[in-house]
């Protein structure tokens, strides 16, 4: 069931995206600000940015990590992988990578490309996770099914160094991830 927003949430998320664009953070901030207590994800994802790089408000990383988990916990992709990267990196929240992969999957799986071909590349070099070619050219067909431009390439690399049961078990961990219900992980709070 998708939420319903008072019309003045939107219409201030407007205008704080309209003025984002034109370069006036400010305003920005204070109409993402608004939207944002209303519940409005979009706009909670934006507010989080501001804060994460100090436009039109003090930079605070404590702040940006509450919106995006906000944001994130209502299912918007870009605010889910932004999670996962500040679980990663420690930053606004204690470092933690189970949780910060967890992130980038589900936003991997909600469609977001630059989510999978992160983990593909993160699996395919054991980069915060034991290397796993098999588990990296599942995240490589999502990322290219979502048009990430270097999918293509970096699965038939991987692709090369599988077995054909390798392949087979990519395969079908692909396909399942196709047919099972997306699941937020629990993010905490600080």
């Amino acid at each position: 069931m998708e939420a319903i927003y008072p019309p003045i949430a939107l219409a201030d998320y407007e205008d704080g995206l309209n003025a984002a664009l034109s370069g006036d953070f400010q305003t920005a901030f204070r109409e993402f600000s608004i939207a944002a207590e209303a519940g409005l994800d979009v706009a909670q994802y934006n507010l989080a940015i501001l804060y994460y790089k100090g436009q039109g408000v003090d930079q605070d990383l404590n702040l940006a990590f509450r919106w995006t988990n906000a944001a994130a916990n209502q299912g918007h992709p870009g605010a889910q992988a932004n999670l996962g990267s500040l679980f990663l990196d420690g930053l606004g929240v204690e470092k933690d990578v189970v949780l910060g992969v967890a992130w980038l999957e589900a936003s991997a799986k909600s469609g977001h490309a630059d989510s999978a071909i992160t983990l593909a590349k993160m699996y395919n070099d054991g980069d915060l996770v034991a290397q796993d070619y098999t588990l990296s050219h599942a995240w490589a067909s999502m990322a290219l099914q979502h048009q990430h431009p270097e999918a293509e390439s970096l699965r038939a690399l991987i692709e090369s160094r599988l077995t054909p049961s390798q392949l087979g078990a990519a395969r079908r961990t692909f396909a399942r991830w196709q047919i099972e219900p997306a699941e937020l992980p629990s993010s905490g709070n600080p």
